[in-house]
């Protein structure tokens, strides 16, 4: 058997590819699927069968085009009432790719139509030697059960199904199995999830939090507290997974734009987006523009913080950096790229155009000028557990996603300022809506909450 784990870092995203006597199947692939192609080539496969877990919310499937480009089945779930042909499989079916043998768990809970595969090295194999389990089990969690509300399930109802499919079936298999997620630490379609990408059944006993023995209501409790805002466009992406997506294309760049011409985008809707580093973007960028960096988790952040509505114009800091975004942002659903500013921030200067920046601080000079200046203010923009668990003295939690959706800031907006987050990212992030909305006195703060314990100052509890 041959077996590859891709994992993007950027959506916290694990796809695979399971191959066996000339034939593979990928399962749970991104939007953008070379990868998958040059793997199954490289060891003279053919690729049979394209096998989704779920109806993916944080991510755009390259199902169609991997079938496409191959001539592969497509093989869901048979509640996912996908809108293209497709192999609705149930509970014990089996996908043979050559020698191995792919049998069928319907595992709801994260979703009506989730499925794990149990992998069979072949077919006289009398137990599994690895399982793909999807957002049903992760590594240190489960899938969190609220995202299909709009469909007519409570979270509550989806977590009673989600303790079945845990308990009732993977939790029967051996110690020694290995377990594959679609995800790890970063996404935001569970909660507490570890930063290994694999582990094994008996070790995920041992230490999963969610596996531990419990009653229904207690794991239904547990299941459905605490979860994070559930972002606006998991729902779009779910439907466009539905539906089927186009194919990326990922050799040619958006429209090269001049100053004069992305201004014009601006005055028209399009939402200018930097994706240079925090220390760039701080030093001088283009007023209004808002700030996500190709060096963080770019997609999820951008699909969660860029409107739903209007074109975007990308400010980088070359060609090559704007086919990454472009690429970036296709996998999370967003697909009108309108253009780039051609020469980039140096072009822009150029044209004798008006430019703005956000000051940085390091967590050394804001621990000295905390106790001298009482004004000045510190939003931390972190999620609430995060921020509970450990925060700047005077922090005030407004966690990035809700500055997003439009939340106030219970501060003196005419006050200065410091923005923190656990390292940076975010909060440069925070600072660039802020400045769309006005606020003028803002600091960034480098190295966040991490360099501030680091350093051994106060951290509030």
């Amino acid at each position: 058997m041959h077996f590859k784990q891709f994992y993007l870092g950027c959506l916290a995203h694990a796809s695979y590819l399971v191959g066996s006597e000339g034939e593979a199947a990928v399962i749970d692939p991104r939007r953008d699927v070379e990868e998958y192609l040059e793997e199954a080539r490289a060891h003279g496969l053919a690729i049979k069968y394209v096998i989704e877990t779920h109806l993916h919310a944080d991510f755009v499937s390259g199902h169609q085009e991997l079938a496409a480009r191959t001539g592969a089945e497509i093989v869901f779930g048979h509640r996912a009432g996908a809108a293209f042909p497709h192999r609705a499989v149930r509970e014990g079916d089996q996908i043979r790719v050559g020698r191995v043998v792919l049998r069928i768990l319907e595992t709801p809970g994260h979703t009506p139509e989730g499925i794990s595969l149990l992998v069979f090295e072949d077919d006289e194999a009398r137990a599994p030697s690895l399982v793909l389990t999807g957002d049903t089990l992760f590594i240190g969690d489960v899938g969190r059960p609220d995202l299909v509300g709009s469909k007519g399930f409570t979270a509550e109802q989806m977590a009673s199904l989600l303790y079945d499919s845990v308990q009732g079936k993977l939790m029967r298999l051996g110690d020694d199995v290995l377990v594959y997620p679609a995800h790890g630490a970063g996404s935001l379609c569970g909660r507490s999830m570890s930063k290994e990408t694999f582990s094994t059944m008996g070790e995920q006993r041992r230490s999963n939090h969610a596996l531990r023995p419990m009653s229904r209501e207690e794991f239904v409790r547990m299941a459905t507290s605490d979860l994070p805002e559930v972002p606006p466009y998991f729902a779009r992406d779910v439907e466009m997974n539905r539906a089927g997506a186009a194919p990326v294309v990922a050799e040619a760049l958006p429209a090269a734009l001049s100053p004069a011409e992305v201004e014009a985008r601006a005055r028209a809707g399009a939402t200018i987006l930097d994706v240079r580093s925090a220390a760039a973007f701080g030093t001088a960028h283009v007023p209004g523009s808002l700030h996500v960096g190709l060096g963080g988790q770019f997609a999820s952040w951008s699909g969660t913080l860029l409107p739903a509505e209007g074109g975007v114009v990308l400010v980088a800091d070359g060609e090559t950096e704007v086919g990454e975004a472009r690429v970036r942002l296709s996998r999370v659903g967003i697909e009108r790229v309108d253009g780039f500013l051609a020469g980039g921030i140096a072009a822009w200067q150029r044209a004798g155009l008006s430019l703005t920046s956000l000051s940085h601080i390091t967590v050394s000079d804001l621990h000295e000028r905390l106790p001298r200046e009482p004004a000045l203010q510190v939003l931390d923009v972190r999620r609430p557990a995060e921020y509970a668990a450990g925060h700047l003295p005077r922090a005030v939690n407004v966690p990035l996603d809700r500055l997003a959706a439009g939340e106030d800031v219970p501060l003196d907006t005419s006050g200065p300022i410091a923005v923190v987050c656990a390292g940076g990212y975010r909060s440069s992030a925070a600072g660039s809506l802020l400045q769309r909305r006005g606020l003028a006195n803002l600091i960034n703060v480098v190295g966040g909450t991490a360099a501030w314990a680091q350093a051994g100052y106060e951290v509030v509890r």
